[in-house]
């Protein structure tokens, strides 16, 4: 996938995250230059003609959300080579939330106030588009160097309502979800709250709420139990802000804060130190639960199997009774004597016997009657085992309980086709018909299976392709390439770097290595070194000069070079040219005295050739022989030059009258 090119100009050049929808790629965007993040969607929900258009049209909603707290998403596309869709985002520097908690442990309680405050800004934005965000996590919400916090997966965040989600699948991270969310129930802004409660509440203790040893487990102690006060588990917490988080972790959505703006406004009176209306009882006053096994929507005998296993149980009426402080008088008034205060204290006391017997009766009616109701599963009738094929675990879950069958969690298994967390298969097999309450084996996938790539490059074809085989991973020949840094034969460069995790049974190309590149060396004697540096440079190689040596040639004319042409040698090789410096110069002799026979016989002895001129002289002896010379004697001359030589001769007779 590294080095593609989605849209005809974001080339994806790193790998930086992989989920269970989509893998992000930081890419360069060659039109606008600028480095940019590609997420591309995985290919089993791109064949999906219903996410298809929901993806598009959620796209573009997310384009549109303008907010310093949120990922600003660029554009989007379809790739044909894969038949998949991707969305090109803002590439945020920085370290996500999730990050910072697990290497920290809990952090600064004002810091994770002033981040969640920002993300209550983004989702503000996000819900004026009525687009509920439905995975908020310390995942998704990343630190900038600056501090201030990124919103990501605003892009495919109504995506997730298309129809793979509508079989009531729960989306997110178990730790994270809502109550509605995990029960697949419509969902509203409230659940983008209560995630963000779980990430405030992580963030200032270090752990998130509700943990177990599964999704499952996890999901129903969202739906069933409430959080331990994080002040427990963080004594120095600030009882404003524990106030905040209790009311976001509300498990009935109209008893968190209505808006994400609302809960902002809280978490900057507490920044402030202002006073903030939480909307829930002080988590520090004491309160005593009569029937605490009646919650509103709990699930009765939820994954245990057995008849009614999954099922809500009739809702049940409960009582919470208030301490009463010291400084307190439950009643309006106040009784003057002894015998008043005894007969006050009788008449609450028989108040709460009966509401207790109430509450009582209505639990054992309410539960003895929905057995009844459901014909107090009869281990005798027969019952169809559900196609559970790729329904997530809750969902699994939630059809056998349906069906009154149990729920057995079977060994995983990798598998190239269905999702990890799916199911592959079931034990008896779909369809088949089974006694109610008999246990179903459910067998999850995996995902693919992952090999990490080793490293090839300079290691023979041999070892090579045995270092693939272990790993399941195929070997394939690629062009061959010229390396001047490896030996001719080995492996010089793979299609997947060393180190990267693929799936097993994926091709590896490797190309190998034709050694140096290798040149012809031209003919440049006779050139000029102008000529000779063109021609050696478009052949692939490199020159030098040696010093310069007299020649017939003219000078600065190539007169000798090494090599010699004609022969192979790897490109880049140095060739050295040696220049003619012209013809060696000769010393003009000294011809005072010598006859003009006698200097053209000496000068063209050396090379030189001669003029003649003559010079009238007084001096008998000088007459007919060479009285100056130009150049003088001594001087140097190139071989083919000219000396001027000056002949005496009598002066003219004047004529007589």
């Amino acid at each position: 996938m590294l080095n593609r090119v989605f849209g005809n100009r974001y080339r994806l050049t790193e790998c930086i995250g992989i989920g269970g929808m989509a893998e992000v790629y930081k890419a360069t965007d060659e039109t606008l230059g600028r480095t940019v993040a590609v997420k591309v969607m995985l290919k089993q929900y791109a064949a999906d003609p219903t996410f298809a258009a929901r993806f598009k049209q959620e796209a573009q909603a997310a384009a549109n959300l303008q907010s310093p707290y949120i990922v600003n998403i660029y554009d989007w596309g379809h790739d044909d080579a894969d038949n998949t869709y991707f969305i090109v985002m803002e590439y945020v520097r920085g370290t996500d939330l999730k990050t910072a908690i697990n290497q920290r442990g809990a952090i600064n309680q004002r810091k994770a106030a002033e981040v969640a405050s920002q993300v209550c800004s983004a989702l503000t934005v996000a819900h004026g588009y009525d687009i509920i965000h439905r995975d908020i996590k310390p995942h998704n919400i990343m630190v900038q160097p600056d501090g201030n916090a990124k919103v990501m997966d605003f892009g495919i965040a109504r995506a997730n309502g298309s129809s793979m989600t509508q079989t009531g699948s729960v989306l997110g991270t178990a730790y994270y979800v809502s109550p509605e969310q995990a029960q697949g129930k419509p969902l509203t802004s409230a659940t983008d709250l209560y995630s963000l409660g779980v990430v405030l509440y992580e963030a200032v203790t270090g752990h998130v709420p509700f943990e177990g040893p599964d999704a499952v487990s996890v999901a129903l102690k969202q739906v069933n139990e409430k959080p331990v006060p994080p002040s427990e588990l963080k004594p120095d917490l600030d009882p404003a802000l524990e106030a905040i988080i209790m009311r976001t972790l509300s498990k009935n959505p109209l008893e968190r804060y209505s808006t994400a703006d609302q809960m902002r406004t809280a978490l900057n009176n507490y920044l402030a130190g202002r006073p903030i209306d939480s909307g829930v009882v002080d988590p520090t006053a004491r309160t005593r639960v009569l029937d605490r096994s009646s919650r509103d929507g709990a699930v009765l005998g939820a994954g245990s199997g057995g008849n009614g296993a999954g099922r809500q149980a009739p809702p049940v009426q409960t009582a919470v009774m208030p301490s009463v402080r010291s400084n307190e008088v439950p009643l309006t008034v106040r009784s003057s004597s002894r015998a008043d205060k005894e007969k006050e204290r009788s008449r609450r006391s028989a108040i709460i016997i009966a509401v207790v017997a109430a509450i009582l009766v209505i639990a054992v009616g309410g539960i003895i009657a929905f057995f009844l109701l459901n014909g107090g599963g009869s281990a005798d009738e027969m019952v169809t085992v559900p196609d559970l094929k790729n329904a997530t675990e809750i969902e699994a879950r939630g059809k056998l309980a349906d069906n009154e069958l149990e729920f057995v969690l079977g060994t995983s298994e990798y598998n190239d086709e269905i999702e990890k967390g799916r199911v592959i298969r079931t034990d008896p097999a779909a369809n088949q018909e089974v006694k109610k309450g008999a246990k179903v084996t459910v067998i999850l996938s995996n995902g693919p299976e992952m090999v990490e790539v080793p490293e090839l490059v300079n290691t023979t074809p041999e070892d090579a392709r045995s270092a693939l085989d272990k790993r399941g991973l195929v070997y394939i020949e690629g062009t061959p390439k010229n390396d001047p840094n490896v030996e001719k034969g080995r492996v010089c460069a793979q299609d997947v770097k060393a180190g990267e995790s693929v799936k097993k049974g994926t091709t590896i190309t490797v190309n190998l290595s034709l050694g140096k590149e290798m040149a012809s060396v031209p003919q440049v004697v006779g050139l000029t070194a102008e000529d000779a540096e063109r021609y050696l440079t478009e052949a692939g190689l490199e020159f030098m000069y040696a010093d310069s040596q007299y020649s017939s040639q003219a000078a600065g004319t190539v007169i000798s070079q090494d090599p010699t042409s004609g022969i192979e040698i790897a490109k880049g090789s140095t060739i050295t040219l040696t220049l003619s410096a012209g013809p060696e110069p000769v010393t003009v002799p000294d011809l005072t005295g010598k006859t003009l026979a006698q200097a053209t016989t000496e000068l063209r002895g050396l090379g030189l050739f001669i003029n003649s001129q003559e010079l009238e002289t007084n001096v008998v002896s000088e007459l007919g022989h060479v009285v100056g010379q130009d150049p003088a004697s001594g001087d140097s001359v190139a071989v083919g030059s000219t000396v001027t030589v000056y002949i005496g001769k009598a002066p003219a007779t004047p004529s007589t009258p």
